[in-house]
């Protein structure tokens, strides 16, 4: 029986990858954003009513299709919102696919763009587009490949309290559009459920 990369899914290699530091630097930039989103804020504070803002921040565990070789993964992801109560805001996210592996195969993505929400009781439907990049183990560690990743997903979150909201679910669709690989160049996609939690900073 021939492995995947004897038939094609092999790619050039790159030096070995250091996952605890990519986890690092996304927890630095979500850091960075959130000390700007305070300082906006309190420089916005007389206005407060006119059109408000919120800063919160979570965590969910997903199961994942990946198009490619028709994987089957979980994985988690953290990420933050910034909202104004006008329903406008922005979301940034790093999704990590490294469980339930086959040949070695893991996918890490990390994207930020615009959502919109509205309150209906304490439910809190929500829409979202996302722009970024993604990382791909191909099988066996035969070779890594960073490609531009567009997401476009929503779901739903149910208020606790005040500050707490479980994130009852959410969709994303990635599309992959620059995906290769040796006899191959297309697009790629990935397909992810997922439920965790979120909880506002201010």
């Amino acid at each position: 029986m021939k492995r995947f990369h004897d038939i094609g899914e092999r790619r050039p290699g790159k030096p070995g990858s250091r996952p605890w530091l990519k986890v690092a630097l996304a927890a630095a930039v979500l850091s960075v954003f959130a000390g700007t989103a305070n300082t906006a804020r309190a420089q916005v504070a007389p206005q407060a009513t006119a059109g408000g803002f919120k800063l919160s921040a979570g965590g969910t565990g997903s199961g994942s299709y990946v198009q490619y070789g028709e994987r089957k993964m979980l994985g988690v992801s953290g990420f933050v919102d910034a909202d104004t109560n006008r329903g406008l805001g922005v979301e940034i996210e790093g999704r990590w696919l490294e469980f339930h592996q086959t040949a070695d195969v893991h996918v890490e993505t990390y994207s930020a763009g615009v959502r919109y929400h509205f309150n209906f009781r304490r439910f809190q439907p929500y829409a979202k587009g996302l722009i970024g990049f993604g990382d791909f183990n191909f099988p066996y560690n035969d070779g890594k490949g960073r490609y531009l990743v567009a997401t476009m997903g929503g779901g739903v979150d149910y208020r606790l309290n005040h500050r707490i909201h479980i994130r009852v679910a959410d969709a994303e669709y990635q599309d992959w559009p620059q995906f290769s690989w040796p006899g191959f160049t297309g697009t790629m996609t990935t397909l992810t459920v997922s439920a965790g939690l979120r909880v506002g900073i201010f």
